[in-house]
């Protein structure tokens, strides 16, 4: 059937939409004079009752007697003050719903609804099918009101992954490789290569990149913001590049690895912790910082923080190795291990206790500098 089917699509040479039209001579006019679509066919030519017609990459048939809706046309423009009549929605003569939609909308970031959030590995909800094949687990459900989203995916295939070179319409992106080896190349920043455990990349705006290979028993951290974007496919261009500009700007923001195998660890902003910069901060310019942290005396027995609050927009952590318990002012204590995820609010009062020896914490912030106060 799969090579039927190739053979059918290699022998294709376009393709058209078939639109029910009750009235040709009054919808072709519209669709000439009005939208600016060219005429291809027409006929019978004594009294026509189709009309081929194309223009901005689509192929309309216009037939009269054809059976199901009109349907609606989206027309993407550059301009705004372009669509006719300043109206962003026209009606054909034939009923046909004609929508002028902005061909490049500005990224808009929602407001965050903040609130004290925590999420259990034991307490989720079955993982979903997303793209490529890949499986998703939500460690955000109500994405803060749509502000970011954060998943934890895996790939328990081993071998090539699905995928096509695309790229994402965001305002911030970031991968942390959790369990296993990924292969990925992204535009101009050199050849494929490995994201092994313990790795995190920032993934600038719109730069296009392709997930290549998995280990088999992959698992991924990913965090984006705003919650909802878009993901496009680029057809055109091919991967690797065969350029290598470390410092290109990506809508403001650079490409950034991070190798766990060259990390330094420094003093955490609590005493008695400390953390690895994976360099997103610089790479983002202040627009979120992705640190992993850890007690800083393993041997000293149970980690904690004093009681603090922080005055950041957005404050989230996924736990990689241990355990602890979180606590938060007028909440229950929970008792936390790997795979669990939470999202701090501003200014609500927190520690950290029981924190194992072995306890790890990815911490993910926006903006990427904000203020600790540590309260008595």
């Amino acid at each position: 059937m799969e090579d039927s089917l190739s053979e059918l699509a290699s022998n294709i040479e376009g393709s058209q939409l078939v639109v029910p039209c009750t009235e040709l001579d009054k919808t072709l006019p519209f669709f000439l004079k009005e939208l600016g679509f060219r005429l291809d066919q027409i006929f019978p030519a004594d009294n026509p009752s189709v009309a081929v017609v194309s223009g901005y990459g689509a192929t309309l048939r216009l037939t009269r007697g054809a059976q199901g809706e009109p349907g609606t046309l989206r027309l993407l423009y550059n301009d705004p003050s372009a669509f006719p009549g300043n109206s962003e929605t026209l009606t054909a003569p034939n009923g046909m719903r004609i929508e002028f939609i902005e061909a490049h909308p500005p990224l808009v970031m929602p407001p965050t609804k903040h609130q004290f959030m925590v999420r259990k590995l034991t307490d989720s909800d079955p993982w979903v099918i997303g793209r490529a094949g890949m499986q998703y687990r939500d460690l955000v459900p109500d994405r803060l009101g749509g502000s970011m989203i954060a998943s934890h995916i895996r790939v328990p295939v081993k071998g090539p992954v699905p995928d096509n070179v695309h790229f994402h319409i965001v305002g911030f992106q970031m991968i942390y490789c959790y369990r296993g080896w990924v292969r990925l190349v992204y535009e101009d920043q050199g050849e494929p290569f490995i994201l092994a455990a313990g790795d995190c990349v920032l993934q600038p705006p719109q730069i296009r990149h392709r997930v290549l290979e998995s280990s088999g028993t992959l698992e991924v951290i990913e965090i984006g913001c705003p919650a909802e974007h878009i993901t496009t496919l680029d057809h055109d261009m091919d991967l690797p590049t065969g350029r290598l500009d470390p410092d290109k700007d990506f809508h403001g923001q650079i490409f950034c690895r991070h190798e766990v195998a060259d990390a330094i660890w420094e003093p955490w902003r609590i005493a008695g912790f400390e953390a690895r910069d994976t360099g997103i901060g610089k790479a983002t310019a202040g627009v979120a910082s992705v640190k992993v942290v850890r007690p800083a005396n393993a041997s000293d027995g149970p980690a904690e923080t004093p009681w603090t609050s922080l005055d950041g927009d957005i404050y989230f952590c996924f736990v990689l190795e241990g355990s602890l318990t979180l606590e938060g002012e007028g909440h229950e204590l929970r008792n936390l291990k790997m795979g669990d995820a939470f999202v701090i609010p501003p200014h609500l009062k927190t520690r950290l206790s029981n924190c194992s020896a072995d306890m790890e914490l990815l911490e993910v912030t926006l903006p990427a500098e904000f203020k600790t106060t540590v309260h008595d």
